[in-house]
């Protein structure tokens, strides 16, 4: 069965996509650690990063790298945390976090229930972020 990832990837199910390309996929996150929690997910559906290749790997860094800083400027967090857990869904997946402390990297705190015009209106400021930055993988 594929992830709920692989699912919102070939447009199954909707999602907030930022970012496409030929090796992955940058989506807000529906349940953030805080405002702007956006996902880098390759396309090929792996388990653990540890088994991606490591040319997917450095891509997905790469994105991952391009989001945070679409993020600094959306967002002006302190920092931006790139956390890769890989439990809550089968298929690797990077989260890139606008942080003010450490307690912003708490699963357990995660908002269960964002206001979807919240998350579309983050959507946008990324995407707008992203090209200002001249990105063209932008969706």
């Amino acid at each position: 069965m594929p992830s709920i990832f692989s699912r919102i990837i070939a447009g199954e199910i909707p999602g907030r996509i930022i970012w496409r390309d030929d090796v992955c996929v940058a989506m807000v996150d529906i349940r953030p650690l805080n405002r702007g929690h956006t996902l880098v997910v390759p396309i090929a559906e792996v388990d653990r990063w540890t088994d991606l290749s490591s040319d997917v790997a450095a891509h997905c860094m790469t994105v991952a790298h391009a989001v945070g800083v679409a993020i600094q400027e959306a967002f002006s967090p302190t920092r931006v945390g790139l956390m890769i857990a890989g439990f809550e869904v089968p298929h690797t997946h990077l989260h890139v976090v606008p942080i003010e402390h450490m307690g912003h990297l708490d699963f357990g705190l995660a908002e269960a229930d964002p206001d979807p015009a919240g998350l579309d209106l983050v959507a946008e400021m990324l995407r707008t972020a992203l090209r200002v930055a001249r990105h063209p993988d932008v969706v």
